[in-house]
């Protein structure tokens, strides 16, 4: 049975077991129970430097800051040399709204990757937000700027800065971070250019149940459009050192978050734990609905805020297999659509 807002809540707000094992059985149809996929990865900052000024944020320095940096490519070399050693391939190149950073500055950054490794990497970012930014700062459109960046050796935009696609929840995290609006037509236009990309939410502000399920409208809404989503990653708000502050929610209600996007994004493939934001518990996420997992060597924006990020790959395959689950490691992800 396909689930609306209403038949959603009334399913989260019974009983968590029987949530558990209606999102389990619809994850064994895509994967064996007994087994989950993985990549390991890195988050590369590459810069801190940000004018969005979200509430939620410990990473970001204001310009000017003397904490304020931008990686130089070798720096970032080396970030992916140390990724390549660990059996990863995955670069996510993630950081700010730097308003002196334009359109060019990612062209030669993200050749200089290509030149130098092929497609023995594959880069995962900016997110649309930050491309959305980047356009704006350099007086072009959103199409040029990805056509570009497709142009510069990109293949992949994240879901990331999608937090709760909430008109009103943005505004109360993140009004310059662009609308719910900007965001699933960002996300829309680099599907049809031939980007592949994936879809997240973040919980734990303080988020209605209400709230989630509207995210997860506007997720399967344009997956039901576009086909374009290849995953689904749900993750949890790390509140240390933010000005928004407050405290993070229980891993159980993270469980039964995960069961629901499991449940609700029918038309998505992969839903993804977050074993960075959930350590050791992350595993059981496995048995909810999820069916596969990152292994980050490096996060700085959730580090920032109190993350202990755990980057010994044969210690996070360890707590899987006491789970009673067999990790199985996978290629990133594969493009459904050609450019």
């Amino acid at each position: 049975m396909k689930l609306n807002k209403t038949s959603a809540l009334a399913l989260v707000m019974g009983d968590p077991e029987s949530l558990r094992e209606q999102a389990h059985a619809k994850r064994c149809q895509i994967l064996s129970g007994d087994e989950a996929t993985y990549i390991i990865m890195r988050i590369v900052s590459y810069t801190n430097v940000c004018v969005a000024n979200c509430s939620y944020c410990a990473f970001y320095r204001r310009p000017n800051d003397p904490e304020g940096y931008v990686l130089s490519d070798e720096a970032i070399f080396k970030k992916i040399d140390d990724l390549l050693a660990a059996g990863g391939r995955l670069v996510a190149m993630e950081g700010g709204f730097h308003p002196k950073l334009k359109i060019d500055h990612y062209e030669d950054l993200f050749r200089a990757v290509r030149e130098r490794y092929g497609n023995a990497v594959e880069i995962y970012g900016p997110t649309i937000v930050e491309v959305i930014f980047i356009a704006r700062s350099s007086r072009i459109s959103l199409e040029e700027a990805l056509k570009r960046l497709w142009n510069a050796g990109l293949r992949w935009i994240p879901g990331g800065g999608a937090e709760i696609l909430t008109d009103t929840w943005r505004q109360k995290l993140s009004p310059l971070k662009y609308s719910v609006h900007d965001y699933l037509d960002g996300m829309e236009l680099a599907q049809s250019l031939g980007f592949g990309t994936t879809a997240t939410m973040v919980i734990g502000f303080g988020e209605s149940w209400e709230d989630r399920i509207e995210h997860l409208e506007h997720i399967r809404a344009l997956q039901n459009k576009t086909g374009g989503f290849s995953s689904f990653l749900l993750w949890t708000y790390q509140s240390d050192h933010t000005v928004l502050g407050g405290s993070r929610i229980s891993n159980d209600e993270y469980l039964k978050a995960v069961a629901l996007s499991r449940l609700y994004l029918d038309n998505i493939p992969i839903i993804r734990a977050s074993f960075l934001t959930q350590g050791a518990q992350g595993p059981a996420a496995l048995k909810w609905g999820a069916s596969d997992f990152d292994i980050a060597l490096e996060d700085q924006v959730t580090q920032k805020a109190g993350t202990l990020l755990e980057s010994n790959v044969e210690k996070v395959l360890e707590w899987v297999r006491e789970a009673g689950i067999k990790p199985v490691k996978r290629e990133p992800f594969i493009l459904h659509h050609l450019h």
